[in-house]
């Protein structure tokens, strides 16, 4: 608490501070600039599981409907910027909303993003954000267009989308960006009821060349009650490499530690490394290959059967991208996992393994 106070106080005497440079700024330069964007993605998944509930997988959280066409996300966005301020607001619907925001109030399930920033020095590198965020943590987004593989790894999928709090963000130059966030807890808008702890957000990153860049974000907080409060931590490291112009990687590990018990000093461990490669080729098609392994034997993150099954998952995945112009594309994938115990659902049973095809047609505007 100590640590959030001090954050508090900092941003506080920038803000005063700064109250000279921003009366010297002309009205011209406050003029903001107002654009609007937003996506669709439609998409058909089949799983050989053949689930009787529809639902595909319960640990998943994007594409999850089997053998039905539907909108995994359609989002319209406006942002107004200028060198000083910053806001967004963005709708959503889809599936994605449905499976990621059911914690939430039904009102604050259309909200995608919601944020307003202040730059706090002369330089305009000094910012402070607040409001619904899209996440710090990982390097796959909501909006799939924008990633690598079709669906989302185990990986992401059990990380946070968003966050909701206020971020200082720092770039002394074009290498590095610094962040620090103090947050409502882990993926919610609304703090967990009976919490009154707030949470606490890291981002490091260093963009060694337009081929390399390192990240490095964490998350210290609790996701339950102050009579049960066990202590989260949480870092998620990764490395993108473009080692020519059609061919780049990306290597991700996740790891977490949750105390056992309140003020108990064992912890429950979960990791996840993963691998992407992705290669152009030609102008229009490119192609994305993952493997990936999720741990969490302790049912911390994820716990499909609600009970202690372990949950010890490998996985890969290969999907084909069609681009015919810019703004649309047409993506194929199919996805294979094996577990160590039987925790796939099919039907009225479960089995080990479980395999998928899915296809999206995409448009981002």
């Amino acid at each position: 608490m100590r640590k959030i106070t001090a954050i508090t106080t900092f941003s506080v005497f920038l803000l005063i501070f700064n109250q000279k440079m921003w009366s010297q700024d002309s009205i011209n330069n406050l003029k903001p600039k107002i654009d609007f964007s937003g996506c669709i993605e439609t998409y058909y998944s089949y799983d050989f599981n053949k689930t009787d509930i529809g639902i595909r997988q319960p640990f998943l959280y994007t594409y999850n409907r089997h053998n039905e066409f539907n909108i995994n996300l359609g989002l319209v966005k406006v942002s107004v910027s200028n060198a000083k301020y910053r806001a967004n607001l963005a709708l959503q619907a889809g599936t994605y909303v449905s499976d990621n925001y059911t914690a939430e109030d039904e009102e604050l399930r259309l909200i995608n993003e919601a944020n307003v920033g202040i730059s706090l020095n002369f330089k305009n590198n000094l910012w402070l954000d607040a409001g619904i965020l899209p996440s710090h943590i990982g390097f796959e987004s909501a909006i799939g267009a924008n990633n690598q593989n079709l669906t989302r790894s185990i990986l992401a999928e059990n990380s946070p989308y968003f966050l909701t709090g206020a971020k200082l963000t720092y770039e002394p130059s074009s290498k590095w960006l610094m962040s620090v966030s103090v947050l409502n807890g882990w993926q919610r808008i609304r703090r967990l009821q009976g919490n009154s702890l707030l949470s606490l957000g890291t981002q490091l990153t260093y963009k060694k060349s337009d081929k390399v860049v390192f990240n490095w974000s964490t998350f210290i907080g609790s996701d339950s009650p102050d009579a049960d409060r066990k202590m989260r931590y949480f870092n998620n490291l990764y490395c993108q490499y473009k080692a020519t112009d059609k061919l780049n990687f990306t290597v991700g590990f996740d790891a977490g530690f949750q105390q056992k018990f309140k003020k108990a000093n064992g912890y429950f461990v979960w990791y996840s490394p993963v691998l992407i490669s992705q290669y152009q080729l030609s102008e229009k098609w490119s192609s994305s290959l993952r493997l990936e392994y999720y741990s969490d034997k302790y049912n911390v993150i994820v716990n499909p059967l609600a009970t202690a099954t372990p949950f010890e998952v490998s996985g890969s995945s290969l999907n084909f991208d069609y681009a015919p112009f810019k703004m649309a594309k047409i993506r194929f994938e199919a996805r294979y996992l094996n577990a160590s115990e039987t925790i796939f659902v099919r039907n009225t049973f479960f089995k080990e393994d479980n395999l998928a095809l899915t296809t999206s047609l995409s448009l981002q505007f």
